[in-house]
């Protein structure tokens, strides 16, 4: 059971980033106040295997899935700032990093305006680890001088600004674009965006599970379709993956892949 401090001194709540998926990846200093949390808000995201680290935690999962029942956010800003003044240490477990598309700053705001201490642990993005996945760099002198980390699923009526972003050279990694691909891929077309600009998009990025389509943006409706990609998924987009693409359908040859279309399953 928790035990509460002594009255009229609060807990803290760590925002912490719990990586990818492979709890390798999971920070020192997120392992160590795992091993300390009384209490653990954790997404789904977040994977199960992080839980071995808090055997002495009270564990809540609030998870939040595209098409899946999600706990309410508002539930859990109130669970935050209810276990917070309680008295408890209390580790608000996020898959990937803290500050993308983990709504953190609504966290932030709630727990500002309740005066409540905490802190902020950064974690390896999926993003990040997609590119370390099929073995690439995001960014190239030559071709991408910057990156772009990008949501497909905005708050409703959110206008992303696609043009823009196919125009800027940069990567585009993309965040929950499996379920919008036919709207993402029609808006990089409309915004200037090449058909065979190549698009690496890696399915469970750093777990066993993983695996990569090799696809390019006039085609990955269909390639995606075809290969049944399924989130979480993360699209990594531009000309800083054209010579993996390229060498990874050329590895392909002998499946009957089509290479020229750098289409391909890892």
């Amino acid at each position: 059971m928790n035990k509460p401090l002594p009255p009229g001194k609060s807990g803290k709540v760590f925002l912490v980033g719990a990586g990818p998926g492979d709890v390798e990846l999971l920070t020192l200093k997120a392992a160590r106040l795992l091993a300390a949390a009384d209490v653990v808000l954790i997404d789904d995201l977040a994977g199960s295997e992080v839980l071995a680290l808090c055997p002495q935690a009270r564990v809540v999962h609030v998870g939040k899935r595209g098409g899946c029942t999600s706990t309410a956010q508002a539930f859990i800003e109130k669970l935050l700032v209810r276990e917070a003044q309680a008295g408890h240490q209390v580790v608000r477990l996020k898959g990937g990093d803290v500050s993308l598309f983990g709504r953190a700053s609504e966290e932030i705001a709630v727990l500002e305006a309740a005066g409540i201490e905490f802190e902020i642990v950064p974690g390896v993005t999926a993003g990040l680890a997609a590119a370390a996945t099929v073995k690439s760099s995001l960014t190239h002198r030559d071709h991408a001088h910057g990156v772009a980390f990008i949501t497909a699923h905005g708050a409703e009526g959110a206008e992303i600004p696609w043009q823009a972003l196919a125009q800027s050279a940069l990567t585009l990694v993309v965040y929950m674009g499996v379920a919008r691909v036919a709207s993402l891929q029609a808006s990089l077309l409309e915004g200037g965006l090449a058909a065979d600009t190549p698009v690496l998009a890696v399915e469970n990025a750093s777990r066993a599970n993983s695996r990569t389509v090799c696809s390019m943006v006039g085609a990955m409706v269909e390639d995606f379709a075809t290969q049944s990609l399924r989130s979480p998924a993360v699209l990594v987009v531009g000309e800083s993956m054209r010579a993996r693409a390229e060498q990874l359908a050329q590895s392909a040859a002998a499946t009957g892949f089509d290479v020229e279309g750098m289409r391909r399953v890892l």
